[in-house]
């Protein structure tokens, strides 16, 4: 099982899962955790070879585990969902973390009660494709750090994206450079994957939270909020890809609203 860490609400039944992207942790919600847990009862979560492996409760090896997919990961999350008996969650995820939510919320959209999507990946435009395919023509022959940093530096350029490009390089020193190889050959089905989520519309009310700096990535975002039914958008000025952290109280704020919201409207009981 993947190491995961959980912060419950003396009274709140509501659960909020945060899901990070590739090459960060659960180090990165450091700044949503205090906000959300006055709330909810939060749970945060580390990827295959990311966070702390010395706190992990992976006790032997598992041999399913070698087979990095986008299936197989977005299972991983949802055995400590099962181990811990939470029926149903709202889902906070950035970056590829996104990917991983809207996978889960196909495969099972019952345990989904609404998504919050920062710096949303739903679509590799030329420059990220241009990236990805150096990367993997690179990525055995090359150290994965240097890759990483490019791809930092690319994704986040300007001057106000530099703590949360330093985070995430910090955060990414603790993979391997197997793990990194492994995260890598997920790219070969993104791209399918990606144009599925784009075209087909799920009836799961969805925040996309992006920075007005994210060139990479907003654009197509906001094509798909004039699409799909019960799907929103929000821009943070002078922000890049890491809502999360380059602005985090706007972001907690507009996530926190939006949960809330969507509970009044369903009247939902837990």
């Amino acid at each position: 099982m993947i190491n995961y860490t959980t912060y419950p609400h003396p009274t709140a039944k509501e659960w909020v899962t945060f899901v990070h992207g590739a090459g960060g942790s659960s180090n990165i919600w450091f700044k949503q955790i205090r906000s959300f847990s006055d709330n909810f009862n939060i749970l945060v979560l580390d990827l295959r070879g990311h966070g702390d492996k010395k706190n992990t409760d992976l006790v032997k090896p598992d041999k399913k585990l070698q087979a990095y997919t986008f299936d197989a990961i977005t299972k991983d999350i949802i055995e400590v969902l099962d181990y811990l008996k939470i029926q149903k969650s709202h889902f906070v995820g950035i970056s590829l973390g996104t990917i991983l939510i809207r996978n889960l919320a196909e495969k099972q959209s019952e345990k989904v009660i609404s998504m919050i999507m920062g710096g949303a990946i739903m679509k590799m435009n030329l420059r990220s494709q241009i990236l990805m395919k150096l990367g993997v023509l690179f990525k055995s022959i090359v150290p994965y750090m240097y890759l990483y940093k490019l791809f930092a530096f690319i994704i986040m350029p300007r001057k106000n994206h530099r703590n949360s490009r330093l985070l995430f390089i910090r955060e990414a020193k603790k993979l391997y450079q197997k793990e990194f190889i492994k995260w890598f050959k997920l790219t070969s089905e993104i791209n399918p994957l990606l144009r599925f989520f784009r075209t087909k519309d799920i009836d799961i009310p969805t925040l996309y939270i992006m920075g007005e700096q994210d060139y990479l990535f907003l654009p197509i975002i906001e094509k798909i909020v004039n699409i799909h039914k019960k799907a929103w958008l929000h821009i943070i000025p002078q922000c890049g890809h890491v809502v999360n952290v380059e602005k985090h109280q706007v972001f907690n704020k507009k996530a926190i609203d939006f949960i809330q919201n969507i509970n009044k409207e369903n009247n939902n009981t837990y």
